[in-house]
C-alpha cells in the first residue's frame, strides 16, 4: 500500500491529534474517525430481545444515576423536590 502526503490546517491537525489514541498512527486515527461503521450499524444485528435487554439495562442505570445525584444534592443541602 502506498502513501500520500496531505496538508492539514493546524486546527484540523489538533482535532485529529486530540482524538488519536496513543497506540495508533495518524493514518489509523483518520481511518477510524472517518469510517462508515457506527453503533447504529451494530445495533441492526441485535434481536428484539437483545434490544429490550439493553433498553432495560440503560433504564436501570439511568434510574440509579438519578437517585445517586439526588442523594448527593441532598447531602449538599440542595432541595431536589
Amino acid at each position: 500500500m502506498g502513501t500520500k502526503s496531505v496538508r492539514l490546517d493546524e486546527e484540523v491537525y489538533e482535532r485529529i491529534a486530540a482524538h488519536k489514541r496513543d497506540d495508533e498512527t495518524f493514518s489509523e486515527a483518520i481511518d477510524r474517525l472517518t469510517s462508515d461503521y457506527s453503533l447504529l450499524a451494530f445495533a441492526g444485528d441485535a434481536s428484539a430481545a437483545e434490544a429490550d435487554q439493553h433498553r432495560d439495562l440503560l433504564a436501570e442505570a439511568n434510574a440509579t444515576a438519578r437517585e445517586d445525584r439526588r442523594e448527593r444534592l441532598q447531602r449538599l443541602g440542595v432541595d431536589t423536590e
